[in-house]
């Protein structure tokens, strides 16, 4: 039995960096026939013609402006620290009625590096697919990366309605689930939730990797799953995870000096032997888990 093609949410999509999320969006609007036409930009020409060779490319261009221009959804995938060079290279070329988005980890840089320079009729819908691994590159994409998982909106109050509609259908559309909240707030709970994880994995294996020759060879022979799993979330990409820290830095900040206080405290009742208080704080923080798991988010 044959049926007839979907029509398109958006007739023209560009997407403006092509790594793991951007290839994996592209992935999902080429297989479902989301946008009739597909443009990509990048930094260099070797990822473009990858993605061209990927067959996820209809037009590929290393000129931003040109690549956003006639294009009914841009969605920016690149670092944080390039979005507002971004948006004032492509602001003259966006047409009206145009909506910009991105997938960035913080969203108030939307607010703040991005806004600023788009033209009046322009729509700007910050979009957040909490979803990834720990591989870059546009090779690295596939349409089943947002399965199961949130997407983040966050609009301003003055947002058009229409557009932050369409593009939580996209979403939608790629196997998530979209939930809308403030920038603040989105940069509030983040900064818990995988930025001060982060920060910590880097901290434990830039520890590790101090240690002398020797006995580093040990901690790598016999890398246990915990530690194991802070080498996977620090090998994530370097740029993007430094840009994150730098636009997101009060939060981080804030929630660093919370996680400090708490170590602190730990450091002590282990100093002291008290042993009570460890396994006071250790049976609190396994509800946490339970917590994770119902949420479907193991």
């Amino acid at each position: 039995m044959t049926g007839s093609q979907p029509t398109p949410l958006f007739e023209r999509i560009t997407l403006i960096g092509t790594g793991l999320i951007g290839s994996s969006l592209a992935r999902v609007v080429r297989r479902d026939g989301l946008a009739g036409h597909i443009t990509v930009t990048a930094r260099s020409q070797a990822t473009l013609d990858t993605m061209t060779d990927l067959g996820l490319a209809d037009a590929a261009t290393l000129d931003a402006a040109e690549a956003a221009r006639n294009a009914d959804l841009v969605v920016l995938c690149t670092p944080l620290g390039a979005y507002e060079g971004i948006a004032r290279t492509i602001a003259p070329a966006l047409k009206p009625g145009a909506i910009v988005s991105d997938v960035g980890s913080c969203k108030n840089v939307m607010f703040t590096d991005v806004a600023p320079h788009l033209p009046s009729g322009v729509h700007m819908v910050p979009a957040h697919p909490v979803a990834g691994t720990e591989h870059s590159g546009p090779e690295a994409g596939f349409a089943e990366l947002f399965e199961g998982r949130w997407c983040i909106l966050t609009p301003g109050p003055d947002s058009n309605e229409d557009a932050v509609a369409r593009v939580a259908e996209l979403w939608r559309r790629c196997a998530m689930d979209v939930e809308i909240m403030t920038a603040d707030h989105h940069d509030q709970v983040l900064a818990i939730t995988s930025h001060l994880p982060h920060l910590i994995a880097y901290s434990i294996v830039g520890t590790a990797n101090d240690l002398e020759d020797d006995l580093k060879k040990e901690v790598f022979k016999f890398s246990a799953s915990g530690f194991r799993d802070f080498t996977r979330i620090a090998a994530s990409d370097p740029v993007m995870w430094r840009d994150i820290f730098l636009k997101n830095s009060d939060a981080v900040l804030d929630v660093l000096g919370r996680f400090t206080e708490d170590l602190t405290s730990l450091q002590r009742a282990i100093r002291r032997g008290e042993g009570d208080k460890l396994e006071d704080h250790f049976t609190r923080t396994r509800a946490i888990r339970r917590g994770v798991l119902d949420a479907k988010q193991e």
